[in-house]
């Protein structure tokens, strides 16, 4: 409680500054009010007394706002894509561990307050209150800030997007490759394109030297190509 009372005073003190420093230095973000920045990096564990002064609710805020930011940047970067890959590469980002990584690379245990007395997953701590610090910055700066924060801090030093793109996995240049390394014909045969009520369903077979192999199903042939394909690594033991 004396760091929120500290608040109304002119002179900040020395875990104030650091936490302005930290939220400069990792977000590229100065802070106006700084309440919201202490409630951002406070766990439940911390004051059990007061729940309404941790972060569960920036917490959700920021997970909206991130949801919202990268659902933006991969619609402009990926205009080829349909979809369903956009909606798998965003999975990859916003999911628990890629936000529990990106918290613990950011250090975000340096300006965390939480019972140290306890057994708890720092981690899995840090990635919702990464989240929660997005939130505060949108109540502090707006969505703007938000935006600028994640598109020129945080993925240019804590996220490994070109990693993260190569796990999304074209499975069906994986398989390609691994065919051509054995000078292996690869065919991708159409097995059914079902209309039903508007939408499509296609199923398709890989077919490699003229031995059946996966199978894949989707609303897309290139969906369906995918399906069979990590289907035909898996036979392989490839995948």
């Amino acid at each position: 409680m004396a760091l929120l009372i500290s608040l109304f005073t002119k002179k900040k003190t020395e875990e104030e500054l650091k936490l302005i420093k930290f939220i400069i230095q990792r977000f590229g973000y100065r802070p106006k009010e700084l309440t919201y920045f202490i409630k951002a990096t406070t766990h439940k564990s911390f004051v059990s007394s007061d729940p309404s002064i941790t972060n569960e609710r920036l917490e959700f805020l920021g997970d909206a706002m991130l949801d919202a930011f990268v659902a933006d940047f991969l619609f402009k970067r990926f205009k080829d894509e349909d979809e369903g890959y956009l909606t798998r590469v965003k999975s990859k980002i916003v999911n628990r561990k890629t936000l529990s990584e990106i918290g613990e690379t950011m250090g975000i245990r340096e300006i965390l307050r939480y019972n140290q007395a306890r057994s708890i997953n720092l981690s899995s701590l840090e990635g919702n209150a990464f989240e929660a610090i997005l939130g505060a910055i949108y109540l502090d700066g707006g969505y703007n800030s938000v935006q600028n924060s994640v598109e020129n801090f945080v993925f240019q030093k804590y996220v490994n997007l070109t990693r993260l793109l190569e796990e999304e996995i074209d499975f069906k240049s994986k398989l390609f490759i691994w065919c051509q390394k054995k000078k292996l014909n690869l065919e991708f045969i159409v097995l059914s394109e079902i209309n039903q009520g508007g939408s499509w369903e296609y199923e398709i077979e890989t077919n490699i030297n003229n031995i059946k192999y996966g199978r894949g199903k989707g609303g897309s042939k290139k969906i369906a190509e995918q399906e069979a394909a990590k289907e035909t690594l898996q036979l392989l033991g490839e995948f």
